[in-house]
């Protein structure tokens, strides 16, 4: 894989530990900007709105520019936000600056996708996108454990600051390394109609609703990991990191796996991956309760659901290939919409006799929702 695969997966490490710390640092952010915690998670809520809808509307501005020039202008705005973000002392502000990072984080990747397909030949953007991906995983193993230490020794504003100079290097590297003109992009681009007009396609349709159901229960399972552990599990709240941990570390394996099989054998990891996160969340629920039967399957599950939902995503690429560079933008959108819309499913469950268990119990739905719209064939409309 070429280096500056790696150097985008960099960006892709910052800007996922910068997604997913937050929820470590909200106590002590709310308390030193005078707002309570529940205000304070609007923090979260903007930045996924923000990934929600800014990957279309930035890859549209992209267009027309290099690769290496977008990128460069994402990840310096994003490295930018957090270090406004740190210093500032108002919470409007900070609040902003969440809007910003989230908006530069959804050019970035949906850039980076379409760049890192055009970095490999064409039957490698499987093994591409799984380097590219596993920046996300690497940062809930590294990067949110990282941040919440910071955040415990030195303060919220500190896990900021790392984000912002973790951005440096990868930018550099980009700049030094990464062509200005990606492969995919030596011909002419298509008219923005017609590559909008990709999205009338059944396959792609398809394939972004699947990435988007596998992604929502995904992430609606991880965001309520924690009150399983301490609820249900029995365990004390030094174990929920662990938890996080061995989520995170299945989900670093499910994503090298996968990317070795999502360009040849892609029908496989889904016919195999696809029944198994079906059994899984449910049997996730049942032994909760058995913190010996609890743990493996939380790794099981992350490897398998980034395994599947990483898969899907290289189908979108594939499927998406008349919109050279819109492609990553769809993917962008459909693993954010899931990711995006996963919790809050999720969390109408929390008040229902299902209680902690219930997130759980969501993602067995989700699966199975994806499992029948992969199953027809011609989808109505």
């Amino acid at each position: 894989m070429p280096l500056p695969l790696y150097l985008l997966a960099l960006a892709v490490f910052a800007m996922g530990t910068s997604e997913f710390m937050l929820a470590g640092l909200l106590p002590g952010l709310a308390a030193d900007l005078g707002v309570t915690v529940g205000t304070a998670g609007g923090l979260t809520s903007a930045f996924a709105v923000g990934m929600a809808v800014g990957a279309p509307l930035m890859a549209v501005l992209a267009r027309g520019r290099t690769g290496r020039g977008s990128l460069l202008g994402f990840v310096l705005a994003f490295a930018a936000a957090h270090a406004v973000g740190a210093v500032t002392a108002s919470f409007p502000v900070l609040l902003t600056t969440r809007v910003v990072a989230s908006l530069a984080n959804a050019g970035f990747l949906a850039v980076a996708l379409t760049t890192a397909a055009a970095l490999v030949p064409a039957d490698r953007k499987g093994r591409a996108l799984a380097v590219l991906l596993s920046g996300t995983t690497v940062a809930t193993v590294v990067g949110v454990p990282g941040g919440a230490v910071l955040g415990s020794l030195f303060g919220w504003r500190a896990a900021f600051w790392a984000v912002a100079l973790l951005c440096l290097p990868a930018a550099v590297g980009l700049a030094t390394f990464l062509p200005p003109v990606a492969a995919s992009t030596d011909r002419a681009a298509p008219a923005l109609r017609a590559e909008l007009a990709e999205l009338r396609r059944p396959p792609l349709r398809r394939a972004m609703l699947l990435a988007a159901l596998v992604n929502a229960a995904t992430f609606g399972g991880f965001t309520f990991l924690a009150p399983v552990v301490t609820g249900p599990a029995g365990l004390g709240e030094l174990w929920v990191p662990v938890a996080l941990v061995l989520f995170g570390a299945g989900s670093f394996a499910g994503v090298t796996v996968a990317g070795r099989l999502a360009d040849r054998r892609p029908d496989l990891v889904l016919a195999v991956g696809g029944p198994l996160l079906l059994a899984g969340w449910p049997a996730l629920a049942a032994s909760a309760h058995v913190p010996g039967a609890l743990l493996p399957l939380v790794f099981l599950l992350g490897a398998l659901s980034f395994a599947v939902g990483a898969t899907l995503i290289t189908r979108v690429l594939y499927e998406a290939s008349g919109a050279p560079t819109l492609a990553g933008a769809y993917a962008t959108a459909a693993l954010n919409l899931g990711a995006t819309t996963g919790p809050l499913l999720a969390a109408t469950t929390l008040g229902t006799p299902a209680g902690d268990l219930g997130p759980c119990y969501t993602g067995g739905l989700l699966i199975a929702a994806a499992l029948l719209v992969g199953a027809v064939r011609r989808p109505v409309g």
